[in-house]
């Protein structure tokens, strides 16, 4: 049996996926990812069940919002999207009316010039993003609002674990997700992550 797949993803556990979610009941599954575009598709914890379904040919079609939901890298998605012409699983870009293949199952060369330059897009803007922080937080240390740990203070485990986010990678840690995808769906960072790792195992 083959089934159709939606796949939605968003940055962080607090944005919504109403919009990706246009004629979800039509899908014979919803797959969602709460991560960063920057890790790629196959490492993201419904990347990887996806990932499974395919091999085990059970997927007759996959729908992605748009094309950055894939990734902000271009090697990225366009390593997933090979992958997935490879297996002749067409992807459908809802929001930008794009099939990667054909109704007789031909990658669309036209669909496949177009995915690359919004690839790019993808790209670029994440690029801008992080330059945009980076500023962010040179001028506000300029101006002396940007506020870190001051020197030689330390947070007792206690309430260093007790934190929402840290409490919501310890249970991930302990339901076996790696350390780069506790740290995209909790929302912190590879540190904090690696420090709740060492208190658990303490």
């Amino acid at each position: 049996m083959s089934i159709s797949i939606l796949y939605v993803r968003t940055s962080t556990v607090d944005q919504k996926t109403d919009r990706q979610r246009v004629n979800e009941s039509s899908y014979g599954k919803v797959i969602e990812d709460k991560c960063s575009g920057s890790i790629p598709m196959f490492e993201r914890p419904g990347g990887i069940e996806l990932k499974k379904l395919i091999d085990a040919q059970v997927v007759s079609s996959l729908a992605v919002w748009q094309i950055d939901r894939c990734g902000r890298d271009l090697r990225d998605i366009i390593n997933f999207i090979h992958y997935c012409t490879e297996r002749k699983v067409p992807i459908h870009f809802v929001s930008q009316g794009l099939y990667t293949l054909d109704d007789k199952g031909e990658e669309n060369p036209i669909s496949k010039m177009i995915i690359s330059i919004l690839g790019v897009v993808a790209e670029m803007e994440r690029k801008l993003i992080k330059e945009r922080q980076l500023e962010g937080i040179a001028i506000a240390k300029l101006q002396k609002k940007y506020l870190g740990r001051k020197e030689g203070t330390k947070e007792d485990p206690i309430t260093f674990l007790s934190k929402v986010k840290n409490k919501k990678a310890m249970g991930l840690l302990k339901k076996g997700y790696r350390m780069r995808e506790v740290a995209s769906i909790s929302g912190v960072s590879i540190n904090t992550v690696t420090k709740i790792k060492k208190l658990m195992l303490n």
